[in-house]
């Protein structure tokens, strides 16, 4: 499970965390009854204290997102699947960041929407090259 934290997030790490697994289940990299990485597996992954890890799991589990098999790990529980108000929770999120980062380069709305297509079209193409090699 790739999980990656944004220093220069003011939110907690756990919070970060949490939402990267949230998100994980949105996208279909994580799916019910998957393990999670053990705590200490994640925090030296992360390089973050276990507690870290640990306060977000225990948060995940409180709100029946994952749930503990004593001595085998953490697991996605079976109700945990993601729906389409997360997904569009997650595109929105999404989209936000696309657009804090282009005011903060000066480049408008349009131009931005506009390269995002471009940028899509042009992998798009190469990834069907690639696939025709």
């Amino acid at each position: 499970m790739l999980i990656n934290l944004d220093p220069r997030d003011a939110r907690p790490l756990y919070l970060q965390i949490m939402d990267e697994v949230r998100r994980a289940l949105v996208v279909g990299t994580l799916r019910p009854e998957d393990p999670l990485p053990s705590v200490r597996e994640l925090a030296a992954e992360l390089v973050v204290n276990p507690r870290t890890v640990s306060q977000a799991y225990h948060e995940l589990e409180r709100e029946g997102v994952v749930y503990v098999r004593r001595g085998q790990g953490t697991f996605v529980s079976v109700g945990a699947q993601a729906n389409s108000e997360e997904r569009q929770a997650l595109v929105r999120a999404v989209a936000k960041r696309a657009l804090l980062e282009a005011r903060r380069s000066g480049v408008d709305v349009e131009e931005l929407v506009t390269m995002m297509r471009e940028v899509a079209a042009r992998e798009e193409a190469a990834a069907n090259q690639g696939a025709e090699a």
